[in-house]
């Protein structure tokens, strides 16, 4: 049966949420039951396509992340796709009316990954942080919305600004790994191999002043089905960008940042109870 086939593909999709982030997936476990599924959906493709231009060091990347763009266009002209993954994504942008130009962005922005490795303007910067994290903060809100165009236009600004934000955080904590492994340098116009505190404290205000406005003009005024995890997500990023603050910048490139699971379900249970006591 299709329906059997179709609950294989979520639980795939499911599967890789929980195996290669346990702090979005503990907040995606936060999220309402009646949307919890489609995150899942888009964690999976987007986590799919990163993992082609990042990991698979041996295989032809170009060649996989070719197939992987022409199999998914495949599943939207199909409406099945036999890669599970595909089947599941293809269903929540068919569901909630994903605008193509969203897609081809994210994928334009993974394939920009197999042979930019500078970025010298702020418009490129920008291109490319628009396509691999503010789109998907984008898709992420046509779930959360469920069709409300009004809210979704007036959320739009702050669910860029927050998935920006948790890229520019992902740059900040994996700048050993791009620069040293993949040899890419996202930052403009800042030398990693001689990275000081100036050029780090410029790049941690531009975060924060992403985050204080997704907080104060998106997070504040999500759907009930969506707030608390979001703001879980929210929670943990901000963490993650306090320990990176105090790591001085001459050891950032050395050190690996991380928050402990003592410290996630901390996090969590402070947030639930912020939550409950409806402080957000």
């Amino acid at each position: 049966m299709k329906e059997l086939f179709d609950r294989v593909s979520y639980d795939c999709s499911k599967l890789v949420t929980k195996s290669y982030s346990t702090s979005f997936s503990l907040a995606v476990k936060m999220l309402s039951p009646i949307i919890r599924k489609d995150i899942y959906n888009i964690y999976g493709f987007v986590r799919f396509a990163d993992e082609i231009v990042d990991t698979f060091h041996d295989y032809d990347k170009e060649k996989l992340m070719n197939n992987f763009e022409k199999d998914y266009y495949l599943a939207m002209e199909q409406g099945i796709s036999l890669n599970p993954i595909l089947n599941s994504f293809q269903q929540t942008v068919h569901k909630y009316k994903i605008p193509k130009e969203m897609v081809d962005a994210f994928l334009k922005s993974m394939k920009a990954d197999l042979y930019k490795t500078e970025y010298t303007t702020k418009e490129e910067y920008d291109e490319y942080i628009y396509g691999s994290a503010d789109v998907v903060g984008l898709m992420c809100l046509k779930v959360f919305v469920n069709g409300d165009t009004l809210m979704y236009n007036n959320l739009k600004d702050a669910a860029m600004r927050l998935g920006s934000a948790f890229q520019k955080v992902n740059f900040l904590r994996d700048l050993k790994d791009d620069y040293e492994v993949l040899n890419r340098s996202y930052f403009p116009n800042i030398d990693l191999g001689k990275l000081n505190q100036n050029s780090k404290q410029l790049i941690i205000k531009e975060i924060e002043e992403d985050f204080d406005y997704a907080y104060k003009h998106g997070i504040l005024k999500l759907p009930v089905e969506a707030k608390f995890g979001v703001y879980m997500a929210y929670r943990y990023y901000r963490r993650l960008l306090k320990k990176l603050k105090a790591v001085p910048s001459e050891k950032i490139m050395n050190t690996r940042i991380r928050i402990s699971d003592p410290m996630k379900i901390n996090l969590l249970a402070r947030s639930y109870v912020k939550y409950k006591l409806n402080i957000i």
